[in-house]
This record gives C-alpha cells, structure tokens and sequence, in this order.
C-alpha cells in the first residue's frame, strides 16, 4: 500500500480512497486521476491538459515580476490584510516590457489570467515571502483546477548578486562569496553544502523555483556577466553545475522538498563579441571564431546540468554570428541568424542533448532583445519561439500577444498542450498539487540561520586568493606590527564615509591586538581593498576598459599617495572581471583577490587570521593589447576560448599578466603561507 503523503488545503476538500487521503482540486467529490498522487508527474500533466481550455494552458506560459503587497504604498491597492498588491497599470514601465501592456492586479491575474509562475524581486524576511507565497495560493486554490502559483526568483544567497532595486527593510539570506567565490575555493564539497544550505532557506520561504545558475563558460574578460559564473574552466563548471542542480532540486530531478532550477544561458553566454552583451543591440552576436569552441568549451557545462536533470533551460538572446564564426560548430552545421529562443536549430540541439524538461526564454524576447526577428509582430515572435521549441516566455504578462498567437495559428494546438505538459510535470514534481504552502515561522528560522551564515563565512575565507606575497610579507603578525600603525582603506563605487566607518568598526573588534589609524600618512602599513567596477545592465556604454583606474571607480593617485607614505602595502582587489594588473600589482607587496568575498574576511587573511587557499577560476590578461580591438572588430584573444588557452591561438603573442616575483596569474594560480 502506498505511504500517506503529507497534504496541506484552505480552499478545496480532503478526499478519502482506499484508506489514503487527496486533495479534490476539481471539487467533484470523486479521485480524478491529477489529484492522485500515487500517479507520476507526467501522468497526472497529461489529464489534466485534457481537461483544461486553451486560455487556461496560454496562462502557464508567461512568468511575470510580481510586486508583494508590502511594496504597495497605498492599502487600498492591496488584499488580504495587504500581502498581495491588487494596483492596476494601463502600462508597465519596465526595462524589459514594451509599453502598452497592461498590468494587473495579483488576483486577476491567478483568476483571470490563469497565470501561476511568477518571479520575486524583493528581498523581506523569509516569513514575509512565505505569507504572501501562501496567500496567492491559497487564491490558486479557489479555481477550477486548483493548479498552485510556483514563485521564482534569481539566486539570493551570493554577495554582490544580480538584484533588481532594494530597501533598507531587505532581509537577505545567508551570503556566500559570489559565483565565481565558491569556484575559487576549488570544492565541488564546498558547493555541495551551499546548495544543501541555500536550498533549506528556499523550501522553507515557499519559494520553489529558482533562475539559476550559469552555465556559461567565461571566455571573454570584458563580459559583463562574467561575474555569476564558475570561471573559465569547462571541465570545473560542468561539474560545479551537477553539483548545483542535484544539490537543490534532488538527485532525481525536482523533488517535494527541492528547488526546481532553470539553467542558464544556452548554448553558452560567454562567446561574446569583445564583451558586449545582447541586452543591447550592439551585443546581439554570439561569435564562434575558433573551430570546434562551441562543443569543446561552452556545451559541457549544459550537458553536465541535463544529465543532473534540470528542470528547465533559458536560451540567450544573443544571434550565433554565421560570418564571424568559423563553421560548422560540431552537431551545428550552419547558424540561423536569429536569437536562440527563435532558433530552432539551436533548440533542437538542445533536445538532442537529453534536456526533457521545458525550455523558459529569457526577459524580453518579445519585446527589446528580439534580435533577428525584429520585423516581426509580437504575436509573431511567439510564434516563432514556440515553434522552434520555446515553451514559456520570461518576465511578461503578456498573455494577449499568446492568446493571438495561438489564434492565428502563429503555433499550434499540439505545441501548447507540450508547453502545458512540461510547466506542470514540475508542478507535480514538486509536490505543489499536495502542499503548496509554507510556515512562515519555520522561514524565519531557517533563512540565514547561525549554522548557514558560518557555512558561509568559511566559503568567503577560501574564496580568498594568495596571488602576490613579495619577500613573504604575508602574513602581518602581531610581531610584526608591534609598534606600528594600520591604515585600511576601501574604494568602490558609491562608497560612502558610513560604510568606510563600519568596516574599520568590524576590524578594530575583530584585531584589538592592532593599532589603526584613519589617517594614512600617520601610518606604516596600508591595506587597500579596491572594488573596481564599470558597466550598465541594460545600456551599451562601450566595449568595456579593463584598467583600473577613476573610470573604474578607483581612486589611483590617491593609492600612489598611500603607497609613498607606508613602508607596507598590501591590495586586497574584488574582481568582478580579470582586470589589467599593470597599474597596481607593482605598487603592492601583497595581493589578495576575492570575488564578492568579505572585506573583513580578506583583511583577516592579511594579518594571519587564515592561510589563504583560493585558486583563480579565471585568467588575467597580461596587457589592454591582449584584449585589444582592431578596426574591423577582430579581438587580439579569440572571444570564444577560455583564458588559459587563449594562448594557443595568439601566434605566439602573450595574454597571461606575469607579476614582478614571475607568478603566472592563470587558471589555478594561488599561493598560501603558514599560519601556525
């Protein structure tokens, strides 16, 4: 006899069959076979597609941002006690939406709409998320089906992550050093326990799906999005990526107490043209200059994630350029030149690759990244997409452009009930259709809890990595301090005196054993932490300069002062890219490097606290000629092969930055000292 599974309903009725208890979702007082439970998931998405209209399934095929409630500023646009934001737009203002799409209220949307994938923005407590998670279920719960709301969001548990606004109120989860933090540690265990950690602050908020993570092998330094990936080895990201997609949504696939993910961005991100992303236009292109790149660098980490069995894949918007890629690319024997959520040659591939789960486009192919499909009505492009493989479109609620699509026969009957089956196998997988619901107090307790943030805080230690340590000036122990002044100072964009005056608060707690100084010519050792940073999400502002330097937020004449009035200077750099080293590296008789790693934390390394054992995911070029453009828009470095190879295709030009002591800032690279 089957084992009783949990059940959890406000709405609906509790049926009794053979002993065993089910949710009567449709209300008819008899077991329909998608309220049994006993059924797979495919099983049960098969009848009830049958039973559903075609408005019904259209509605499963869009995801939307959705305000909570409680960033409603006027009660009178919100509902059950103010949890769920009702407010009406003729327009939405959005970066990735055209105007004239309407924006409605969170009710009309689960009851009219048939909507029930939506994404989270904010960051409140995991109660919060959980209340208003629950109350738009328990919405679900009250129509014809009672297909629950799964909410997604990007991930929330890496310092620096990609973040759309924030307030003062923001309750973040536990923070871990960014992506490419917890591939300098090198410990596919270490990603592992953040994936078992991470995922328990998501069960227990409610929230189930998950826009996440990349894939994408870092080729090229200047792209922008380089930062939330592995690095530049395929081998490592593919494994990373198994580790990640099984470590949350379960060794089988997406699971009853699992996140389901959706992996991104296929076939690989990191092929760019010099950097430029296809948020713009000027970055539509994907490039494949080097024979054979595609399948020998940027597929692995995808079939890696398909083979752990990731729920869902997001497509880039970017075009694979036929004249800038040396063709074929493996199974690709030609490029369609259009973006690849319209590609279905691409998407075949895909299929091909094993992926059985739905295939989610990314924001705005409908609207401001439909590159090569411009000429195209909206209704159209859905088409387009549909056919070619794409079952549910990102961060839209543009149902009407579906809706027109469907009619016109822009897709086809066969396609949608498809894209229906795939969304709620993963519904039923996660065992949404049982209990849909989360206990707030239990999210409270488990979001950013003592054990997490200490799993965390040892990921930032051995993300840290030892690249420079002239004359073993590492580390600055007591001793060697003794009689001497500290100064720490911090350059970031949008620093400001209070955030400057809290780090060194944490410091002088943390070394009382130290004296520090606020005045830099008063002191014999500096620390310079340096956040450089330079780039826009959605605006072409350039091919990205790779110097550090006030463009990028780094104050340089002021680091040469520092450097003239210490005996000692140490650098601590967060790298968000593989910035050009030339300008800083011989200032400094120690380099730290970290990625979103704690300021505190790489401080502590400097004066002993722990031997740094962080290798570099990713490989700094030697000088801006490496990476140089020339007037037909050809790189120096091939745009599609990662760091540590880029030499192989250069005629015997160097790309690898070579410090005075000769260290070799490549993939692996890292030195440690002895703390005992």
């Amino acid at each position: 006899m089957a084992q009783q599974v949990p059940l959890a309903t406000r709405v609906k009725q509790i049926i009794e069959v053979d002993g065993l208890r089910f949710r009567d979702l449709d209300g008819d007082g008899a077991l329909t076979p998608f309220e049994d439970w006993r059924l797979g998931p495919a099983e049960r998405a098969a009848d009830l597609v049958s039973r559903m209209s075609p408005e019904e399934k259209i509605g499963l095929m869009v995801i939307s941002s959705r305000p909570m409630g409680i960033s409603q500023h006027n009660p009178e646009f919100t509902s059950h006690d103010g949890v769920l934001d009702e407010q009406y737009l003729p327009i939405k203002l959005d970066p990735h939406t055209s105007a004239g799409i309407p924006f409605e209220g969170t009710t009309q949307m689960i009851e009219s709409l048939h909507m029930r994938h939506f994404i989270l923005r904010e960051e409140p407590t995991g109660s919060r998320i959980a209340t208003w998670i629950n109350t738009m279920n328990e919405v679900a719960e009250g129509t014809r089906w009672g297909i629950p709301v799964v909410v997604a969001a990007n991930s929330k548990n890496e310092a620096g992550g990609f973040k759309m606004g924030g307030t003062p109120q923001d309750q973040p989860f536990a923070q871990w050093p960014g992506t490419l933090g917890l591939a300098a540690t090198g410990s596919i265990e270490l990603i592992e326990s953040f994936a078992e950690h991470s995922r328990a602050e998501w069960v227990a908020s409610g929230l189930r799906k998950g826009y996440m993570y990349m894939a994408d092998v870092f080729t090229d330094p200047r792209w922008f999005r380089g930062q939330g990936t592995f690095g530049e080895d395929p081998e490592f990201v593919a494994t990373a990526m198994s580790a990640i997609v099984r470590g949350f949504q379960g060794e089988a696939g997406p699971s009853a107490d699992g996140v389901a993910l959706t992996t991104k961005h296929f076939p690989g991100g990191g092929a760019r043209e010099n950097g430029t992303d296809p948020h713009y236009a000027e970055g539509s292109l994907n490039i494949y200059p080097t024979p054979g790149s595609l399948e020998q660098y940027h597929l692995p980490p995808f079939q890696a994630a398909i083979d752990a069995g990731t729920s869902s894949i997001m497509p880039y918007y970017a075009i694979p350029s036929d004249e800038k890629s040396s063709t074929p690319q493996g199974r690709l024997t030609e490029f369609e030149q259009v973006g690849f959520a319209f590609n279905r040659e691409v998407l075949d591939l895909l299929r091909t690759m094993g992926h059985r789960g739905y295939i989610n486009s990314d924001s705005g192919v409908l609207s401001k990244m439909a590159w090569g499909v411009e000429e195209l009505t909206t209704a159209q492009r859905v088409g387009r997409a549909v056919m070619a493989g794409t079952d549910m479109f990102a961060d839209t609620n543009d149902i009407a452009s579906v809706r027109e699509a469907f009619v016109s026969g822009h897709f086809t009957s066969e396609r949608l009930d498809e894209a229906a089956q795939l969304l709620l196998e993963e519904l039923f997988a996660l065992g949404l259709f049982e209990n849909p619901y989360a206990d707030p107090e239990e999210a409270d307790r488990v979001v950013a809890s003592a054990e997490a943030t200490a799993a965390a805080a040892e990921a930032h230690r051995r993300s840290v990595v030892l690249a420079k340590n002239h004359d073993a000036t590492l580390p600055l122990r007591p001793d060697s301090l003794a009689g001497k002044t500290v100064y720490v100072e911090l350059m970031e964009q949008g620093i400001t005196v209070k955030t400057l005056d809290a780090l060194r608060g944490r410091l002088e707690q943390a070394h009382p054993e130290v004296e520090f100084t606020t005045d830099f010519r008063r002191a014999d050792v500096a620390i310079v932490l340096m956040k450089p940073f330079v780039g826009a999400y959605f605006e072409f502002v350039g091919i990205a300069d790779l110097a550090i330097d006030d463009h990028s937020h780094v104050d340089i004449a002021k680091v040469h002062q520092i450097r003239e009035s210490v005996d000692t200077m140490v650098i601590g750099l967060n790298a968000m890219y593989p910035w050009l080293l030339d300008v800083i590296e011989p200032l400094a008789d120690g380099l730290l490097i970290g990625f979103e790693s704690d300021d505190a934390t790489m401080v502590d390394a400097v004066l002993g606290g722990y031997a740094p054992s962080g290798r570099l995911p990713i490989t700094f070029p030697i000088d801006a000629g490496a990476i140089a453009v020339d007037e037909d828009g050809r790189c120096s470095s091939p745009n599609d092969v990662p760091g540590y190879a880029k030499e192989r295709h250069m005629d015997g030009r160097p790309y690898v930055y070579v410090d005075v002591d000769g260290n070799r800032y490549e993939l692996g690279h890292g030195l440690t000292y002895d703390v005992a």
